[in-house]
Order: structure tokens, then C-alpha cells, then sequence
């Protein structure tokens, strides 16, 4: 099948098929019940929905989904051309369609003998591809070089990257991530985001000028937000008596230009088909190499490479990242399950929510096809969650007993990075019971004590929070985004519902400054009587 003419899901025999199966199976008195489907067939369920790959376990078999809906999920997937579209992204061509740009996110992980490997599927591959390669081996080498003299530099001591969205998310959640798992060292790492000038102030106020390097990220160099944040920075430095700003700005961009007028002395450069928030693989990942150094950001790599090779070689039916795309369509098309609750049982993984947050909802919060014509059916779901225990505390008390049903997805690492006693056996302890209380429910004493279970979950399992494992969850649920949009046939790649917001910001706040009437800037009262109360 070409990839450009593949169908919608909603355009094939399995779709209806499995609207069939769904409404005789899973609606009724008799609807599919999961405490029952243990009862018949518990160890031979747990592994047929059991998936592993590149040292990361997916017990899927508590989700309310049967051997049938399975099958037809995976004909699904072969019917939309999943295969196609990912083996047309291996060989570079332009699957990003409204920006005609390749997608080059997963080529910056892989090693220059892995191209072979990774297009071996995708012949029409062309010298565009193998130059790429080169330019990433030259980039990655200069990156890391600059990374060990900033960590070999003694009068270094913090760094602080500048970024927001991909260029912030992505960066912020390695670093936080490899830092509790015990394997960043070095200087400090600090991340800036949000335009709210307090966090910048909090953080500057705590920092020497001539002790400190600025890592300013953005793929245009135009981004609002990072821009004042940049800008406020470097007039800090020169009060601060600081005189060598190229010494103690960088610059990470696609615009070397704009990098060299902002006066940082480098600029280390990614290309156009790579998205900001599957950018972390890239030059982007600067913070990220010099918090864990060359050793741990090549593991990183050697881990998402790990989970490409399963992703471009294994077929579908085995297929981690596939098989969990297809149970998001699952859940969102025929359960219509509205969100998705993230429970990552790890201090070090406590970003990982707001970091799948961008990665899902902007990938695939789309209302239109490829063809620009209206989904007749929902796309991503909202993501959110908090770290475990903590949210058990919190709005658990929904996932049991509330009028929704939520899938949760519980992260889970076996072995602790520190030695206190007691806590990993409890916290562990805590993740099962969780998911097993949701499943099994309780009758209680009382109507306010009854928890009604058969509440679907998914448990992720790695053995340990390392480089290698954490590149390879990563790139596990970058392919997982991918294969839903690619089955719903919409463009996973471009974000224009991020562009709105910054057009109408920029006369609002050239209005905010000045003294004259704000309507015409504003274009409704509610804004403008808004404006007027702020000023």
C-alpha cells in the first residue's frame, strides 16, 4: 500500500467490524467483564496481552478489551497502511504534509551504522537520508564535545537552559529523571519556561554571572516566551558586571542567524523536520548532555534506538508501541473513554505527565483528516496525572468511585536508585494494589463503601531508571502517538493550534503598554474591559 493512499479508519472493514463486535460484546447486561475473564482465562490472558520490548514490560491484560477486538484491531492497522507510513518516515520522505517537511526526530538516535537497519523496509530511501546521517554524526560530536568541556570547566558551576514546550518539557524530564535514578553529575541544571518573570527571578537571584551558562533553546529563536526570558537574562548578566556574553550564552536553533544577533558565542543547530516535541534526541538535548554526560546521552540514544528497531522490524500482532496505539483507539472510538490518567510510580518520572501532555495532545488534538475534511469520530484523549503515591491521595478517589471511567496507566521501575529500607517493596506494593482495587472493586458495607471495578489500566514496567531504559519508554510512547494518528488519518506532525494564541498576544499586549483605547487591538468587550481592570 503507498502511504499516501491509505484510508481512514473509519474507511475499512476491521472499523466496522469492530463496531459490531463492541456493541454485541462490550454493551448490556451482559457487557465483557474483566474479573470474569481472569476467572476463565487468567495466565494464558496475562500473556497474550503481555508486550515487551527494549527492556520494557506492558501488561495490557487488564484493559477491557477481548482476544476478538484484538484481532480486529490488528487488521485495523494493517488496513490504515501503519506500515507504510512508518516505513515512508524511516526513508525521509515528507509524511508531514501541511509544512512538506520530513520527520526526522528518530534519525537523530540513530548511530551511523544503523541506517542500513532502519530503512531496510523503505528501499526508495534516497542520499538525502545518508547525508543526514552525516550532518547528525557531525553535530551530535560537536555537541558532546562541548558538553564534556562545560562539565570538565571548574568555574562552571550552574547551567541554566532557556526554553519552553519541547525546547523545556523534554529536557526538564531527562534531567529530573536521570538525576533521581543517580546518574547526572556535574554542574547544576536548571530549566526556564514560563514568561511569568518569577520564575526567572526566583531562580537568577540564587546564581553568579561569571559561574553561570545560559543554554537558550528555541527552533526559530523567535519563540516569545524564551526570547524575554533570554533577553532578561542577558541584561542581568551585564549587571551583574558580566562582559563575555558569547563565552556564557549558547544558543540551540534551526536559526543561526538570529543566534549570532542575540550575541551567543555558538549555536548548535538541528533541522526543520525535526518537532519540538520529539526534539529532545536532537542538539535540543544540550542540558541534557552536559547534566549526564556522553557515556549516559549515548545510552539514552542506544535505548530509543533499541525501540525503533522493534518498531520498524516486529510485526504488528508483537508490536509494543502498535498494539498500545491501538488500544488508545480502542478506548477513545469505542469505549469513549474521554481521558487518560498517568501514574508514574517514580519520584524521578514526576514530569512524565505534562511531558505526554504535549507530546499527545499537540501531536493528535486534531479535528480534521489529512484532506482537511471534519473527523466524524474524537482524537487524542486528555492526558493528565501526577506521580504515585501522591495521587492516590488526591483524585484516586475519582478512578474508583467516580461517574467517568478513566484508564490509568500505571510506571512502575523494579529497582531503587537509593538505599532506604522499606520504601521500594511499599511503593511497588502500592502500584499493584491500586491496579488490582480497580479491577476488582469491592461490594461494601454501604452505598457510599461500593466500588464497582472493571476499571481498566495499563502497567509499564522497567527494570531500572537508566539512560538506556528511559530512552527507550520515551521513544516507545513517540511511536505510540504516531500509529494513533497514523489510524485516524490525521497529521501528527504540525501544531497550528499553537499559533493562534501568540497572534492575538501580540496586539494585546502592545495595548496592555500604551494609554489609548484598547477595543480596537482587542476586537470584544469582555477583553477589553478586562484590560482596562489590569491597567
Amino acid at each position: 500500500m503507498n502511504w499516501r493512499d491509505r484510508p481512514r479508519c473509519d474507511e475499512t472493514p476491521a472499523w466496522a467490524s469492530l463496531q459490531r463486535h463492541f456493541a454485541q460484546r462490550f454493551v448490556g447486561a451482559d457487557a465483557f467483564d474483566l474479573r470474569q475473564a481472569f476467572a476463565d482465562d487468567g495466565a494464558q490472558r496475562v500473556e497474550r496481552f503481555g508486550f515487551g520490548a527494549a527492556g520494557v514490560w506492558a501488561d495490557l491484560s487488564r484493559n477491557l478489551i477481548d482476544d476478538d477486538a484484538q484481532r480486529l484491531l490488528n487488521q485495523l492497522a494493517q488496513q490504515c497502511g501503519v506500515e507504510a507510513l512508518r516505513d515512508a518516515m524511516l526513508a525521509g520522505e515528507c509524511i508531514n504534509t501541511s509544512e512538506q517537511r520530513a520527520v526526522t526526530h528518530v534519525h537523530w538516535r540513530s548511530g551511523s551504522n544503523q541506517v542500513p537497519a532502519l530503512i531496510q523496509k523503505a528501499p526508495e530511501a534516497t542520499k538525502t537520508i545518508a547525508n543526514l546521517h552525516r550532518q547528525i554524526a557531525v553535530s551530535r560530536s560537536e555537541l558532546l564535545d562541548f558538553a564534556g568541556a562545560v562539565r570538565a570547566d571548574g568555574a562552571i558551576t550552574d547551567v541554566v537552559n532557556i526554553g519552553i514546550g519541547g525546547s523545556d518539557l523534554g529536557p526538564r524530564m531527562v534531567v529530573q529523571a536521570l538525576r533521581a535514578g543517580g546518574h547526572a553529575s556535574g554542574p547544576r541544571v536548571h530549566f526556564v519556561a514560563n514568561m511569568d518573570g518569577h520564575e526567572l527571578a526566583g531562580l537568577l537571584s540564587q546564581l553568579r554571572a561569571d559561574r553561570t551558562l545560559f543554554v537558550v533553546a528555541s527552533k526559530t529563536f523567535g519563540t516569545a516566551e524564551t526570547m524575554q526570558n533570554a533577553a532578561s537574562a542577558r541584561a542581568w548578566f551585564a549587571a551583574q558586571g558580566g562582559t563575555d556574553v558569547a563565552r556564557h550564552f549558547v544558543g540551540v536553533s534551526a536559526n543561526a542567524a538570529a543566534v549570532a544577533a542575540f550575541g551567543a558565542g555558538r549555536c548548535f543547530a538541528f533541522d526543520e523536520g525535526v518537532g519540538g516535541r520529539f526534539s529532545l534526541w536532537s542538539s535540543i538535548g544540550l542540558s541534557m548532555a552536559i547534566a549526564i554526560g556522553r557515556a549516559g546521552f549515548e545510552a539514552l540514544l542506544a535505548g530509543a534506538r533499541a525501540m525503533d528497531q522493534h518498531f520498524a522490524s516486529t510485526p504488528i500482532e508483537r508490536n509494543l508501541p502498535v498494539q498500545l496505539a491501538l488500544l488508545d483507539v480502542w478506548n477513545r472510538n469505542f469505549h469513549r473513554f474521554a481521558s487518560r490518567c498517568v501514574a508514574p510510580y517514580h519520584h524521578g518520572l514526576r514530569r512524565l505527565p505534562a511531558y505526554l501532555q504535549q507530546l499527545e495532545m499537540e501531536s493528535n488534538g486534531k479535528r480534521v483528516d489529512l484532506r482537511g475534511r471534519a473527523l466524524p469520530f474524537d482524537t487524542a484523549p486528555v492526558v493528565w496525572g501526577e506521580a504515585g503515591s501522591n495521587g492516590q491521595h488526591a483524585f484516586f478517589q475519582m478512578l474508583h468511585q467516580g461517574t467517568q471511567v478513566v484508564p490509568v496507566e500505571f510506571v512502575a521501575v523494579r529497582e531503587p536508585a537509593h538505599a532506604l529500607a522499606g520504601h521500594q517493596p511499599k511503593l511497588l506494593a502500592n502500584a499493584l494494589a491500586q491496579a488490582r482495587a480497580l479491577m476488582q472493586g469491592d461490594q461494601g458495607d454501604a452505598p457510599a463503601r461500593h466500588f464497582p471495578g472493571n476499571r481498566p489500566s495499563t502497567f509499564l514496567l522497567l527494570d531500572r531508571l537508566d539512560p538506556a531504559g528511559l530512552g527507550a519508554l520515551l521513544a516507545l510512547y513517540e511511536h505510540r502517538v504516531f500509529v494513533a494518528g497514523a489510524i485516524w488519518g490525521i497529521n501528527s506532525f504540525d501544531q497550528w493550534g499553537v499559533e493562534l494564541g501568540k497572534r492575538h498576544a501580540a496586539p494585546i499586549a502592545q495595548a496592555l503598554g500604551s494609554r489609548g483605547e484598547p477595543e480596537g487591538a482587542t476586537g470584544d468587550p469582555s477583553t477589553a474591559a478586562l484590560m482596562r481592570r489590569l491597567r
